[in-house]
């Protein structure tokens, strides 16, 4: 049968994060799509694309008009807060991603924490909050904007260092969790700001990934923490961790966040099963061996397999290889028009 949309991509995206029917699955992009081929397509590469609200506008929303997803992310980095809070940067080139040097942390515990004056007026944070004002004026309410602020866990490894943080959790548990209410104010001041700018939701992430720390640290370090969250920043949020996270997504399920974007490393039915409703999930096609070294039918399959188990949205398990394959990008909205063609109803699921 041939699908009928009744729904903006806007519309669609913000019912499947408040649990609600859709007219087909949306196909999102919690972190980003940017790559060096839409970077040369629309003359936005980075870093500047990073730093300059035109520029991040304009390759932000190839995601839209390019690659036909149902959202646009104009933030590309995870370190425009670091950066605001005075960490030491590495730019790059328009080939690799900004990075913070962690291997130089700015503070050594809580007791170092501030937030500075002119935090979100910092060129960094201006270019999110000015590139969302942007793309609400030239899409309007097409598409869903989705903003993005950084969680606490996160900026701890960027402001003590990956190690040395999480040496502290370990032999002064206390203090490392001081450290994560005191930055968690970086995340409601920056998400509150996204929001009166125009995004509709946030990615929030928090890299308490399984690769690193079991599950029960998200419960000990972070979970209220999320709940708190989602009762102060007023929009959809999008929690986001990379990795094995099937020990934790239990624990996730209860943090109230709108949706989980999960990696390729979990299983979309497992997953599907242990959060059992309790939240949108949102993935996990591959990027390395799919979206980057794959074909076009890898990328179907794996679609394919997140369709069939019922995942909320379709998208990336993370931020899209900055050279991946453009036509394998081009796959994923491809396929799930396909898959709903092939076993939708002719009504809103």
């Amino acid at each position: 049968m041939t699908l009928t949309e009744t729904m903006t991509s806007r519309e669609r995206v913000l019912a499947a994060l408040n649990g609600q029917p859709v007219d087909r699955t949306p196909v999102a992009n919690p972190t980003n799509v940017a790559s060096v081929d839409l970077m040369d397509l629309v003359d936005a590469p980075f870093p500047d694309a990073c730093r300059d609200p035109e520029l991040a506008a304009r390759l932000a929303a190839t995601g839209y008009t390019e690659l036909g997803f149902d959202s646009v992310m104009p933030y590309f980095t995870i370190i425009q807060e670091s950066s605001a809070l005075g960490c030491d940067m590495q730019w790059e080139d328009k080939d690799n991603w900004p990075t913070v040097r962690m291997q130089q942390p700015i503070w050594k515990d809580s007791r170092d924490v501030r937030i500075p004056s002119g935090f979100l007026e910092h060129r960094d944070n201006i270019t999110i909050t000015k590139s969302i004002e942007i793309l609400r004026q030239e899409l309007g309410n097409d598409v869903a904007i989705i903003g993005k602020t950084m969680g606490p866990w996160t900026l701890a490894y960027h402001v003590f260092g990956v190690q040395q943080f999480l040496l502290m959790s370990i032999d002064e548990p206390d203090m490392a969790l001081r450290c994560l209410h005191l930055l968690k104010e970086v995340a409601v001041l920056h998400g509150q700001a996204q929001i009166a700018a125009g995004a509709d939701a946030l990615t929030f992430p928090d890299h308490a990934t399984g690769d690193l720390v079991s599950g029960y640290y998200y419960k000990q370090f972070l979970l209220e923490i999320h709940q708190e969250m989602v009762e102060r920043i007023p929009a959809p949020l999008i929690l986001h961790i990379c990795g094995r996270t099937l020990d934790r997504m239990d624990y996730i399920a209860q943090s109230g966040m709108a949706a989980f974007h999960f990696d390729s490393k979990n299983d979309p039915q497992e997953s599907m099963d242990v959060v059992d409703g309790r939240t949108t999930l949102v993935g996990n096609i591959n990027n390395p061996e799919t979206l980057y070294s794959g074909k076009p039918e890898d990328v179907r399959r794996e679609v394919y397999k997140c369709m069939d188990a019922g995942v909320n949205m379709i998208a990336p398990e993370c931020a899209v290889p900055l050279s991946a394959r453009l036509e394998n990008v081009l796959e994923i909205p491809r396929a799930v028009k396909a898959w709903c063609e092939e076993n939708y109803v002719d009504e809103a699921v």
